[in-house]
């Protein structure tokens, strides 16, 4: 063959190569689904096995972040812009798988489970399914970007993906944390002026759920989250204020715990002493800067 041919067949092929990636959700990086983070930075210094960053796409478009590890078939955390809300959650959604973690050639949306006994090798490998749930009766399926933070339809609707939940004991979720996430929904609902970025994670200790002989997922030692409010209502209650622009929470998952809310860098200190989290460890760009006192300093 001529090498000008050879040479044009070349740059079809990476032409097509361009093409199929274009529209993929899982890369290397969240530039694609950057306005999910303040500034568009994600958090620096969070590490562990292998990982995926995932643009979580519903119906053609972006509705939040996921750092996923495939090695533990668990979300590292979920990021997220908060959209004021009435709390309630959406019903009958069905679960939703992430195709991308299972092929390249798939496209970015999620997608509906398969039926049980029905899910393909390559799915049941790269991530978790409904099944590794059954027979865990002390767990429950956690989400990390819960539905009462999202306001209309589809954005509710694209919470409810394996990819986004993470195993919490079912006392704790059903308590503590679900008390934590309405508390946050109506500090923002209330005193929060503009966007709201928020990022919900977990860290490990070894725990894992099996499903037959096979270890499936690793189950979560610890659950965080951190909200960045810029701009927020001056003149809210001290007992409110002080907790803007930023401000952090975390809790053991464990029956019995407490969920603490802490300033943002307690909480990141605390992270730093778990394997997976290095030293620069910023979960905000800046630490979050509240855009009321930079206005005032002008």
């Amino acid at each position: 063959m001529p090498l000008r041919w050879l040479w044009l067949l070349a740059l079809h092929l990476c032409a097509g190569v361009q093409v199929r990636l274009a529209g993929a959700a899982v890369s290397d990086s969240f530039r694609k689904c950057s306005e999910f983070f303040y500034m568009r930075t994600a958090p620096a210094g969070v590490g562990g096995g292998s990982l995926r960053w995932i643009c979580q796409r519903y119906g053609d478009k972006p509705r939040y972040a996921t750092l996923y590890d495939a090695s533990q078939r668990l979300a590292i955390f979920s990021a997220y812009t908060f959209k004021k809300t009435d709390g309630r959650g959406r019903v009958d959604t069905p679960w939703m798988y992430e195709p991308q973690l299972a092929s390249a050639d798939e496209n970015g949306n999620m997608r509906t489970l398969p039926p049980s006994g029905e899910t393909t090798p390559l799915i049941e490998e790269s991530q978790a399914l409904l099944e590794d749930y059954t027979d865990a009766v002390e767990y429950e399926r956690g989400p990390l970007n819960p539905d009462q933070h999202q306001s209309d339809s589809p954005d509710k609707a694209s919470t409810y993906t394996l990819t986004n939940v993470v195993p919490l004991v079912v006392d704790f979720l059903e308590g503590p944390w679900t008390a934590y996430t309405h508390t946050v929904r109506r500090r923002l609902n209330n005193f929060c002026l503009g966007p709201a970025y928020l990022v919900t994670g977990v860290t490990v200790a070894g725990l894992s759920i099996r499903r037959g002989r096979e270890t499936r997922l690793a189950v979560p030692e610890l659950v965080w989250s951190a909200y960045c409010c810029p701009r927020y209502d001056r003149n809210s209650p001290y007992e409110v204020r002080y907790m803007f622009p930023v401000y952090a929470a975390y809790g053991l998952n464990q029956r019995g715990q407490a969920v603490l809310e802490v300033p943002l860098k307690t909480l990141e200190s605390l992270l730093k002493s778990h394997s997976d989290i290095e030293a620069n460890l910023a979960l905000f760009y800046r630490d979050c800067v509240a855009e009321n006192t930079a206005k005032k300093k002008k």
